[in-house]
């Protein structure tokens, strides 16, 4: 409640965390080892109070807190681990960014705000049962803007590509051939987003398993080779090791 005559609205709601439920067999895809497609998210989620007038009216009350179900129609799926909870726009009112198929089209990255609306998303791959691996998120380049990476296709086309997130939408601002981050079947994703200190770098593997890679964007995508690939080698590059 209010103390005095000061009126709140609240605000827009902010995702606070995510997980996927309905647990579902409709794609079939099984790239996640049997695992992994889900036919509802669910958002944890924050109403601030945001003033009306006036200001210096103390609010003796808490925010509000809901949980909202994304329930996907029969042809789609979310196809992932686990949604990514970030603040896309610098508001401060998180968002949840997935992964989302589509039986005939294939995968998508997409993302959710806290009404568990979709408010962007880039194009589906084109064809079913093709897939794409998310490397990360975060202002790659510095410029105040924030960037989403993930490997298209990690078992066949195996191409990093960047999008930017501006304007509420998603544009792809770079891309590379030769990387990959996923084995067919594994329960898990290899390589993630580091920063050492110089600025963050994606860490990936070569197309051939051999290499642990380091990419870092700045308009355009450069790689340099960390190590021998190996489980321990992946671990120690996102540890700065």
């Amino acid at each position: 409640m209010f103390v005095g005559a000061g009126t709140a609205a609240w605000a827009f709601p902010c995702v606070t965390n995510a997980a996927y439920a309905d647990p579902v067999t409709r794609y079939g895809h099984d790239v996640l080892g049997g695992a992994g497609e889900f036919g509802a998210l669910e958002l944890r989620t924050t109403h601030p109070p945001v003033w009306e007038l006036p200001r210096d009216i103390p609010f003796t009350g808490k925010a509000r807190r809901e949980t909202v179900t994304v329930r996907l129609p029969e042809e789609r799926v979310f196809e992932d681990l686990a949604p990514r909870i970030y603040d896309l726009d610098g508001d401060t009112c998180r968002e949840a960014v997935v992964v989302e198929s589509h039986v005939e089209r294939g995968a998508q990255l997409a993302v959710y705000n806290g009404s568990g609306e979709k408010i962007a998303a880039t194009p589906y791959i084109g064809r079913a049962f093709r897939w794409l691996a998310p490397v990360g998120i975060g202002d790659l380049d510095g410029d105040g803007a924030v960037e989403l990476a993930y490997v298209d296709r990690p078992h066949l086309a195996k191409v990093l590509r960047v999008w930017r997130y501006s304007d509420g939408a998603l544009t792809e601002v770079a891309r590379a051939e030769g990387f990959t981050n996923h084995q067919i079947g594994w329960d898990r994703v290899a390589g993630g987003l580091r920063d050492c200190g110089d600025g963050p770098e994606m860490i990936v593997a070569s197309d051939d398993w051999r290499d642990v890679v380091a990419l870092r964007f700045d308009g355009s995508l450069r790689a340099r080779r960390l190590a021998e690939y190996s489980e321990k080698a992946m671990e120690d590059a996102l540890a700065c090791r």
